[in-house]
Parts: structure tokens; sequence; C-alpha cells
């Protein structure tokens, strides 16, 4: 089987959840047999690899500005004839927009006879989503169920949509009984994110508490996109001042894609600090894979990810809780979450402190996640796109 992914925005180790479902889905397809190639706007870089292709038709600045993504497909016929030859050549059997701007799914370049399959990973209701969804793709996948549910609620005919999970890029080893005992006394409280300030991490270390006793380590990594300009550096120079003025609070640079995993089997508890809703959780996955208890508020996908592995609490948001602000997939306007910030460091404290509950939500943890390697939900991706392939039970599909 032949599957080309359309991303735009694809580049190796990009910290965010569109590029690395599609890139962990690649290589789990790749695994089992079939071939795979990821096409992706110019200029090319070194680490691309054989599986890769950079379009001549359209270069895109990094970072990218997302108020300035229309005006990239002014003239979009070059686009689309450009990808057309490249989809064709590549004799693909099913192509896959990976959103419904930066993946091409408005613009629908599907040779004849090719299956189609639109991702959802944020929800989307403007002009370039209904154009996407007017091409009628056979298919429509969005990240979780809460996803679908959300298009519900927006109004969207959810008909032919099933929800295909992340896959995890990685397996590492979990840590044992004893290990993971001394991380419960001692260990420290990890955050792994990119810069956006729906990331919550200013709001969380405004709440830092007095006396707490361990080292807290939070990595952050810049993406190709931003809201606004500098906006990236910008959190991260905050994220930092506040830290200098917090005992055992560090920032840390940006980790490799395989390094995260390994990185948070380390952790004591991951805190996942979101004040908009994870519309999957890759961290939280990822952490859950490694058996690290985790931390976050109770909205999103994470209720349904994290289960019985973590302590989940509320968030006070007036404007739809667990909901998508506005249907847009933007960040939350600013607000001020201290209050609920406060109860994330109260849960943390509640669970390392009870070491029943704790132990109970580490070894609960990999059970969430057993079904989220690249090979199962490559299989579920290729029975819901073209029923070639045995039924395979992963958590979250349909």
């Amino acid at each position: 089987m032949n599957v080309a992914f359309v991303l735009l925005t694809h580049a190796s180790d990009e910290p965010a959840g569109v590029e690395r479902a599609v890139a962990s889905l690649a290589d789990g397809l790749r695994s089992t047999g079939h071939k795979a190639l990821i096409i992706a706007a110019g200029p090319s870089r070194a680490d691309d690899g054989p599986h890769v292709v950079r379009l001549d038709s359209i270069e895109l600045p990094r970072p990218l500005l997302f108020d300035d993504l229309p005006r990239l497909f002014e003239e979009p016929g070059t686009v689309r004839r450009e990808v057309l030859d490249i989809l064709t050549r590549y004799e693909a059997d099913v192509v896959c927009w990976a959103d419904a701007v930066v993946g091409l799914g408005f613009l629908n370049p599907a040779p004849p006879g090719a299956r189609t399959a639109l991702m959802v990973h944020f929800l989307r209701v403007d002009d370039h989503m209904q154009q996407a969804l007017a091409h009628r793709p056979d298919v429509v996948l969005a990240v979780s169920p809460f996803m679908i549910g959300e298009a519900v609620r927006a109004g969207l005919d959810t008909a032919n949509w099933h929800a295909l999970p992340n896959a995890l890029v990685s397996q590492s080893t979990v840590p044992g009984s004893q290990e993971r005992e001394q991380l419960r006394r001692t260990g420290p409280v990890r955050i792994v994110t990119r810069a956006d300030p729906s990331k919550g991490i200013t709001e969380l270390l405004d709440a830092f508490p007095g006396g707490f006793g361990r080292p807290v380590q939070i990595v952050i990594a810049e993406a190709g996109f931003e809201l606004w300009p500098g906006m990236q550096a910008d959190m991260i120079q905050a994220a930092r001042s506040r830290a200098a003025a917090l005992p055992d609070v560090e920032v840390l640079p940006a980790v490799p894609w395989l390094d995260v995993q390994p990185f948070l089997a380390g952790a004591a508890v991951t805190l996942v600090p979101s004040t908009s809703p994870e519309t999957f959780g890759n961290v939280a996955a990822e952490s859950l894979s490694v058996g690290t208890p985790v931390v976050g508020y109770a909205f999103g996908h994470l209720p349904t990810l994290v289960g019985e592995a973590g302590r989940l609490v509320a968030l006070d948001v007036v404007d739809g809780f667990g909901h998508l602000p506005a249907l847009t997939g933007r960040a939350l306007e600013a607000n001020n979450y201290s209050d609920s910030a406060v109860h994330l460091w109260q849960a943390v404290t509640s669970l390392l402190d009870d070491p029943d509950a704790y132990h109970a939500a580490s070894l609960q943890a990999p059970h969430q996640v057993a079904q989220h390697s690249p090979e199962a939900v490559a299989q579920e991706f290729l029975r819901v796109t073209t029923g070639s392939a045995a039924p395979v039970s992963v958590p979250g599909g349909e």
C-alpha cells in the first residue's frame, strides 16, 4: 500500500502534535510493510530523509504566523498541480491531508482512484475547513472522541468521522518498583511543552507553592509556528524569569523526540498544565507509557487518556468548560488561572504523599496506552481508510 501524507509544516523533531502524529503513523506503516511518503513545503532540510518530498511551489517562513496563512494560497493552482504530480508518480493508494489548511485538505489534489482522508487535530469552522469537507474525503480522522464531540457541537456532519489516536514514537524502559518508589520520594516533577500561552506554564509558576521540596524541571521547545511575532521567545523568557526566582525550578532546552519518554520515565509525576483542552495529549501519553503518573486539568481528551493513572482537577473556565473556546483551536483569551494552578500543585502533592494511590496509578499508566504503538495505529488507519487491514483494538478508535 502506498500512503502519502501532506503536511506543509513537517520537520524532524517538530514539537507539535500533528507533526508528531504524522511522523509516527508513517513509521508504523513502513514497519508493517507499506510505503509512506510525507509531502511538505520547502525549503529542503538536511534531516529530511528519503521519505520526505519538499515542494518547489511553496516555502514557509520559520516561524510561520497563523495570520499569514491565507496569503500563501492566494494563487493555489501551482501548489495543487505540483502535489497532484507527486501523488500520481508515487501511485498513491491513500492520500491523507493532515489538516484542512497546512495539510491542503481544502485543495484536495488527489489523483483518480486514490482514497482520501482528512485529519482533524483541532477544530476549525473557517472557509478552508468547509472547502475540505465539501471535497467529501472518504474518511475524516479526528484525533479523539472528544474532537468528534466538538465537531458535533459545531454542527458538522460527522457520519464518516473516526477517532484515530496518535501513536507513540518509541517505547522506553519502564522503571521497576524500587526505582519508582525512589522517584515518588525524591524524584523531580517534569513538564514537556512547546512555547504557547495555552500551555499554562506562567500560571503554573505563578502558583508555585512555598516549601514544595523537590526539583521541578520544565522543557520548553519552539515550534515552527506562532500566533504573533516573537510569541515563543516571549513565553520562554517569561518562564525563565519566573523560574529564576523559585527554588529548585529550572527551564531546560528542548529535547529530541526519542528522548522525551526516557526523560519522563525519570520523573515522579508529569504535569500537563494546559489551560486549553488537549485534543489528544502527546506528552501525557508518553508519560503514561513509562509508568509516570500524570496530573492535569479534567477536560479535553485527558480524562479518557489518563483514567486512573494520575490526578485531574477542574479548571475554572467561564466560556465552555471542556469545550474548545469559540471552536477555533486557538489559545484561550488571557485569564488568571492561578487559583486553578494552585489545585494542580495540591494534586501533585496529594498523589506523591499517598504511596498506595501513587503506585496504583503508576501500574495502570502503561495500560492506558498499550495499544498506541505505531504498528497498531497504522493498522487501524488502514482499516478505516481502506478496509484492507484486520480490525485492531485501539483505545479511542472506532
